[in-house]
């Protein structure tokens, strides 16, 4: 693990989602830029002290070294992101599969720079968009598949949060002063962090690609240096017409992300806070809410194979994660096996990563020509 130190929030929530299922250990880790604190974390975590190691480039060169059956297998990477681009690098060309947290890098140049790297090294690339790893988005993406609604014609996409209602970074919150900070987060705080997640979902779902959008982005809370709301319309690849809504300066909401889609024939619609229920509706049927479980028959394979548990037994945010490193796991060993990539364990790739970086950078340039349409 690269990051991910005591102090944070999302490494702590990769390792409880990374040992779910028991199909991967945590041997190594450089969780600080700070030594004291990665060592501090290694020993919390129980590691090996000679294996907890002071920069991402002496734990990636040392390990590198080590006999195949000792050394790691893969590298996650939970940094800010102007600290993806590096890590990911250094792994790819010294022979370890990367799983990296969104966005993807810095900047597109990065991550088009590293899409080179991933394919001329021939190795895994995973990106951590989890909420593609809930099984009732992989219900919704083959209601969509089967034709259930018919041709897409309208996506609504949302995710509201109310966290950063305030100036939250002038007291120096951690999660807030490195998001709002474009030496750190890049060239956006809320479309980066919560607007490709709305994105991504889309594309994901659909199977469709947004091809152009129009952007209004603002910054409300004053003396922040990046946007805190977007309003977004993108029209995409079949002729369909969506809107995508970030906003975190949304008073009272958490994370409600919650995606719409109409067809010609019915329409669907998911919510990440009521995530095992996915409501489909048709104008001359009553509509039907399904529901999570292994053992729901009416459901797809690919459906319940993301979930563990029979109907009635709540799963959500860490299940959803640990889904994608369940999947990821799947993929090394297949790898290692010289065997092709199991299409029921599917995970976002590096190709996501640019599309999720190409969206951020055109919805900024976009809302700073006043809406100009631009093509993604």
């Amino acid at each position: 693990m690269v990051g991910g130190s005591l102090e944070g929030f999302i490494g702590a929530v990769h390792r409880m989602s990374a040992a779910l299922d028991g199909r991967i250990e945590l041997v190594c880790g450089a969780f600080s830029s700070n030594p004291s604190r990665s060592s501090a974390t290694g020993e919390a975590l129980g590691l090996t002290k000679t294996r907890v190691y002071d920069s991402y480039e002496e734990m990636i060169l040392s390990e590198k070294v080590l006999p195949e059956a000792e050394r790691m297998e893969f590298v996650t990477i939970v940094t800010p992101n102007h600290l993806h681009f590096y890590p990911a690098k250094l792994a790819l060309e010294s022979g370890f599969h990367v799983l990296c947290e969104k966005p993807i890098t810095f900047s597109l140049a990065e991550a088009e720079a590293l899409a080179e790297i991933a394919k001329k090294s021939g190795l895994l690339f995973g990106l951590m968009h989890n909420y593609t790893g809930y099984p009732m988005v992989k219900e919704a993406r083959n209601l969509v598949n089967r034709g259930k609604i018919g041709k897409i014609r309208k996506v609504i996409a949302e995710y509201p949060q109310g966290w950063l209602s305030g100036a939250l970074e002038a007291d120096g919150q951690k999660q807030a002063s490195w998001r709002t900070d474009p030496k750190q987060a890049g060239l956006s705080c809320c479309v980066g962090d919560i607007g490709t997640h709305a994105e991504n979902i889309s594309e994901y779902i659909t199977g469709l690609s947004i091809k152009e959008l129009s952007a209004d982005v603002s910054t409300f809370v004053e003396g922040r240096l990046l946007d805190d709301d977007a309003n977004i319309l993108v029209r995409f690849n079949n002729g369909a017409k969506g809107v995508i809504i970030a906003s975190q300066i949304a008073n009272g909401d958490e994370n409600e992300l919650r995606i719409r889609l109409y067809g010609e024939k019915g329409s669907i619609e998911w919510l990440q806070s009521e995530p095992n229920s996915l409501i489909l509706k048709h104008n001359d049927e009553p509509r039907q809410v399904l529901k999570a479980g292994n053992n729901h028959t009416y459901l797809s394979e690919h459906a319940r194979e993301h979930c563990r548990l029979p109907a009635g037994h709540p799963e959500g945010y860490l299940e959803s994660m640990a889904n994608l490193y369940r999947n990821f796991a799947d993929a090394v060993y297949n790898f290692k096996l010289g065997q092709h990539l199991n299409p029921l364990y599917d995970f976002p790739t590096i190709e996501d990563g640019v599309r999720g970086m190409k969206f951020i950078e055109m919805v900024i340039a976009s809302g700073k020509e006043n809406g100009k349409w631009l093509k993604l």
